[in-house]
């Protein structure tokens, strides 16, 4: 019986500690930490982990999803097969769970506790960083990529993905709802930057028409997502039950990715796209139309 199949049905798109603990070693599982740096897996990860570094992994210079054959050469390394069971964890662990959407992965969910709940909850976790697959497995692997881009379809792609171009074109649009989930100053113009900074080539703002609905408050203390109902209300500002087709951005596409995990695996809610480069590209394009003080 495969990882999958013991997780059940209930949730198909979280794992608790519990079963992952039990299943740290099981070799149909991997588990992955993504992160905007290396310090907090350097300072202390789930045993067996790996990261996933979002600057250097999974985003180009111009803060682009890298290309589909880094994102299978990424999954190669990581011994990530089309029937692997990949648990995300850490600053962004939708984002990881949305990029193996993508490429039709089957199976990408994420833990259902924060970091610190695990280790505090007396949970198995290493300073050793986890080391690449082996030759054999490493070629196992990029054969099994080499597969799954074979199922490949764009039309996956055109349903989850958004790109600049696409944003534009959807500006004013009827049937078309962009949502910014950043904070208010980001929002607002205050900064371009969550940690407060500003960018010597951008400019703050919001995309005209975009909607503000902040991710704040969808987790439990302990690091868990809220039940569905109160998901709903703490995401009141979107129209869940609505026919329109969601936008939804933020800074580098972390919390836009948290929100795509929320409104559509949650939740329930069709026609939800993330615009990935989101303000890191469109604050520094000079031509994009900004909104804001």
């Amino acid at each position: 019986m495969t990882a999958s199949a013991k997780l059940g049905t209930a949730e198909k798109a979280l794992v608790d500690a519990s079963w992952l603990a039990a299943h740290l070693h099981d070799p149909n599982v991997r588990v992955v930490e993504v992160d905007v740096s290396a310090a907090a897996y350097d300072d202390w990860h789930i045993d067996g982990a790996i990261l996933w570094n979002i600057y250097s992994d999974l985003k180009d210079s111009e803060y682009r999803t890298v290309a589909r054959t880094a994102l299978e050469a990424l999954l190669a390394r990581a011994g990530i097969g089309p029937d692997t069971t990949v648990v995300f964890y850490g600053y962004a662990p939708a984002l990881g769970v949305w990029l193996l959407s993508l490429l039709n992965h089957r199976d990408a969910r994420i833990l259902n506790c924060s970091r610190e709940t695990w280790r505090a909850d007396g949970r198995p976790w290493t300073t050793t960083a986890t080391t690449a697959m082996d030759a054999r497995a490493a070629r196992a692997a990029t054969a099994a990529a080499a597969t799954r881009r074979q199922r490949h379809v764009k039309q996956t792609e055109r349903q989850l993905r958004a790109d600049r171009a696409g944003v534009e074109a959807a500006l004013g649009r009827p049937g078309v709802t962009l949502v910014d989930v950043r904070s208010q100053p980001e929002y607002e113009g205050e900064r371009f930057w969550p940690s407060g900074a500003m960018q010597p080539d951008g400019r703050a703002g919001h995309i005209p028409g975009a909607i503000h609905q902040p991710i704040d408050g969808l987790h439990r203390p302990d690091g868990s997502f809220l039940p569905a109902a109160e998901l709903r209300q703490a995401l009141s500002g979107i129209d869940i039950d609505g026919d329109d087709e969601l936008i939804v951005y933020c800074t580098v596409g972390g919390r836009a990715a948290t929100a795509w995990f929320v409104l559509t695996r949650l939740l329930g809610r069709d026609r939800v796209r993330v615009y990935d480069a989101s303000w890191a590209e469109w604050g520094r394009t000079p031509t994009a139309p900004i909104a804001g003080r």
